[in-house]
């Protein structure tokens, strides 16, 4: 992960235009704190890649033969739920942004965006902050949650999709967190979130320092078993602990 002398993060490109690939894995080898362990041309090579590869972060093209991006995204999610995928795609369609989401990712990148907008939403999505500009975040999210049917509130079970919850970004991949219920401030941390704030907002918001809010954005995402803060917040939806209408609990 970026910073501190650690190993680089590891990541797997996949896109059907070789010069896309490799326009990137330029850009992206230029990072000494990231890495690229693999490529894919198409949706079911970049499943078993990641398989093989097991990385910390996938750039995923939506459009893909052999299985198109957003069902290679539900492939890997379902199989290495502590893989984040980050979208490329050519347009800012709200729509499949949407599908994106639900489907495990946690956020996009443009094709054409900078190599700074690039390796900064990489960077981003690794140390636990979203790639999602902050009023695009609020209207996918408050749809998701529209259209989410809501269970009973936030339940003492564990979620049950991920048969081993994944690990936030601070912690060692070996090691195996225990899923469970969010204390009230990981609570308001989790609404805080759902209105696309940042780590520095929030701390704001709630007078704290950014590294407890880092911390406690780690430990919402190891309890509710995601890889990051988008897909917390989704999952916070499904389970019902947040409101549609304010994104608080």
């Amino acid at each position: 992960m970026p910073g501190g002398g650690t190993a680089p993060a590891r990541l797997v490109l996949a896109d059907d235009h070789d010069l896309v690939r490799e326009g990137i894995h330029l850009v992206l080898d230029r990072e000494p704190d990231l890495e690229v362990v693999g490529e894919a041309s198409n949706g079911r090579e970049a499943v078993e890649v990641c398989r093989k590869t097991d990385p910390d972060l996938v750039l995923m093209d939506v459009r893909m033969p052999d299985m198109d991006g957003l069902e290679a995204t539900r492939e890997i999610k379902a199989t290495q739920p502590t893989v984040s995928v980050l979208v490329v795609t050519t347009y800012e369609n709200p729509d499949y942004l949407f599908e994106a989401m639900k489907s495990g990712a946690a956020g996009y990148v443009l094709k054409d965006a900078s190599k700074e907008e690039l390796v900064g939403a990489v960077r981003k999505v690794l140390e636990g902050e979203s790639p999602l500009a902050q009023d695009l975040a609020i209207r996918l999210l408050q749809r998701l949650a529209t259209e989410a049917p809501l269970p009973d509130r936030q339940s003492a079970d564990p979620p049950s999709q991920s048969p081993q919850p994944p690990q936030p970004s601070g912690l060692s991949r070996r090691e195996v967190p225990l899923p469970g219920k969010l204390t009230p401030r990981e609570l308001e941390i989790v609404g805080l979130l759902a209105q696309g704030r940042s780590n520095r907002d929030i701390a704001g918001i709630l007078m704290i320092s950014r590294a407890t809010v880092k911390v406690h954005v780690e430990r919402i995402i190891r309890k509710l078993g995601v890889s990051d803060r988008t897909q917390a917040v989704v999952r916070a939806i499904e389970r019902g602990m947040i409101s549609p209408q304010s994104g608080h609990g």
